[in-house]
């Protein structure tokens, strides 16, 4: 209790020397979450063989709040009950970002890659999955995106790597 008056008492002190009277600072609301329908994406740019770019827009407003990590799961090529989920293992911290109107935040996707050539293998043994897009979970809506060089998603396994979203 004693820690707690004498703290008390020093910023009452402080307060009182940097301008006379003790004010509270006004409470500023943090923005709203991001919802799906805010949103839009720009694709899914491949940086190389095992990492994608996934890039999320804000087209309409107001601005809002973006966290977390995607989902991702491989489309299911036309019925989404075919779609096949992923388990995602989230990379760094996850933190806020502030999405004005028009602001992006990405996340970058790792797979375990395929390797060799035109019928690749996986080094457990397994067969590749291969799929023409993915689902990227975002704010409670689903983007389906496909590979900007056109090409396909290859991986070995079920998993995927996932960034926090950052904005640029």
């Amino acid at each position: 209790m004693r820690v707690t008056r004498k703290a008390a008492a020093l910023g009452a002190a402080t307060a009182l020397l940097a301008g006379g009277m003790l004010a509270g600072t006004p409470a500023v609301a943090a923005p709203a979450a991001c919802t799906g329908d805010q949103l839009s994406d720009t694709g899914a740019e491949r940086t190389d063989s095992t990492h994608v770019r996934f890039t999320v827009v804000v087209n309409s407003g107001p601005a809002c709040e973006l966290r977390g990590f995607p989902t991702v799961a491989l489309a299911g090529q036309g019925s989404p009950d075919r779609n096949k989920p992923l388990r995602v293992v989230p990379r760094g911290e996850a933190r806020p970002v502030l999405l004005s109107v028009g602001g992006t935040a990405s996340t970058v996707l790792t797979f375990t890659p395929v390797l060799g050539e035109a019928d690749g293998y996986c080094a457990s043994g397994a067969d590749p999955t291969v799929a023409p897009s993915l689902v990227v979970g975002v704010a409670r809506t689903g983007f389906q995106v496909a590979p900007s060089d056109g090409g396909q998603f290859a991986l070995c396994g079920d998993t995927v790597r996932a960034t926090a979203f950052r904005s640029p």
